[in-house]
């Protein structure tokens, strides 16, 4: 049985931790992500958790505590957000070439400097090709629907990789809303007992991780990761469908708002999609046809999911909440862009930078993009292909 709670977006990851019950959580603090590790720990000091919760010196030394214990065998989870995420840059690519499968939370929070502590997706961009999966959330639901699905992704055999969920800071950890919570037995069966298929703790069967690789062997073994990457969207979209038929909620790998007779759309990550869900809303009682895409799965980046989500579109605005700093637009833009080069039924396409730093996203903002998409859709034209949206001229 399943029941709904009024929970803040950090305590539903708290939650969704303590009904996995892993075996070792090490963090850090950092704003805004603090209160998830704070909360978890009040399980396991109540005793209901059987976890080891390392308390460490900073997060490089967080992530690499997870390593040593994702190593050894055990089911592994943490925290962090920002400069966190950025101080385990050097532990991030180590994870990943490792193939040990931790699990982390993000909390998106804006990289400095200038020192600013609210919403953007800077810190997970700047570690897209660091080899981990990332799964982005629109709400609290989702971030605690897809924290519990991570566990198995990341632990199937043909995967064993890190997996990121990513929740908006504040927008999201900060704010209550109902969450549907699945039964503790639930959610236990579900995540299945974790079977490392190695110990550093066999001492019957002795293995070497993190040896020394030069030209001989480094360039099959990144390889071998990069294919378990790409392959990983299998393993995702069947443990995608077991937990729907669970949950009752659906879970798509990208998924399409009023987009069956859409002409126009705006494709955005994360919290954003809600209010151009409103705005959407409002626009097809205009009769205007408007469609939301939004990708749940950005690592491994699902092309065929994209070009098909984006048939019969006659324009399409890309939303970026970080900026590339003068590559040709943002990062999803970018990704996108690539995706669909080689598709005859591509619409026109444009991209707009929003939000850095926590900058609020407005109804009104998300109408100026459908106003322009509409403009693009009437005369076949893109006047400016990368804009910036709400920002002070």
């Amino acid at each position: 049985m399943s029941k709904k709670l009024g929970l803040l977006g950090t305590s539903a990851i708290a939650t969704a931790m303590r009904q996995i019950n892993p075996d070792v959580v090490a963090a850090y603090p950092i704003t805004p992500q603090t209160a998830i590790v704070e909360e978890f720990s009040q399980y396991v000091f109540d005793g209901d958790v059987d976890t080891e919760f390392l308390t460490v010196e900073s997060e490089h030394s967080a992530m690499s505590a997870c390593i040593g214990a994702a190593a050894a065998g055990a089911r592994v989870m943490t925290a962090t957000s920002s400069a966190g995420l950025a101080l385990m840059w050097e532990m991030l690519g180590i994870a990943s070439g490792l193939r040990l499968p931790v699990v982390m939370t993000n909390v998106n929070r804006a990289l400095s400097g200038p020192i600013n502590i609210h919403c953007d997706h800077s810190d997970s961009m700047g570690a897209r090709d660091t080899g981990w999966i990332q799964i982005f959330s629109e709400n609290a639901q989702e971030g605690y629907d897809n924290l519990i699905q991570a566990v198995r992704i990341s632990e199937h055999e043909d995967v064993r990789l890190p997996v990121m969920i990513m929740i908006d800071g504040f927008i999201t950890s900060h704010n209550i809303e109902v969450v549907e919570v699945l039964d503790d037995s639930d959610v236990k069966d579900f995540v299945k007992t974790n079977k490392a298929p190695f110990s550093l703790l066999d001492v019957k069967n002795p293995i070497t991780f993190g040896p020394i690789q030069l030209f001989d062997f480094y360039f099959e073994t990144k390889k071998q990761q990069s294919d378990a990457m790409r392959g990983s969207l299998r393993i995702i979209r069947e443990v995608s469908r077991e937990y729907e038929k669970l949950s009752g909620r659906k879970q798509p790998i990208v998924d399409m708002f009023m987009m069956d007779d859409a002409e126009i759309a705006i494709m955005v990550l994360s919290s954003t999609a809600g209010t151009t869900r409103s705005v959407v809303r409002e626009l097809r009682k205009d009769g205007i046809k408007a469609g939301l895409i939004k990708p749940r799965i950005f690592r491994p980046f699902p092309v065929e999911d994209i070009v098909k989500s984006v048939k019969g579109l006659k324009a399409l605005a890309v939303m970026d909440r970080s900026d590339s700093f003068n590559g040709f637009g943002g990062p999803l833009f970018t990704e996108v862009r690539s995706s669909l080069y080689e598709s005859s039924n591509k619409p026109l396409i444009m991209n707009y930078i929003f939000g850095l730093g926590g900058r609020d996203v407005t109804v009104e903002n998300i109408k100026e993009v459908f106003d322009t998409l509409q403009e693009v859709a009437r005369t076949g034209k893109v006047e400016n292909l990368i804009n910036y949206l709400g920002v002070r001229e």
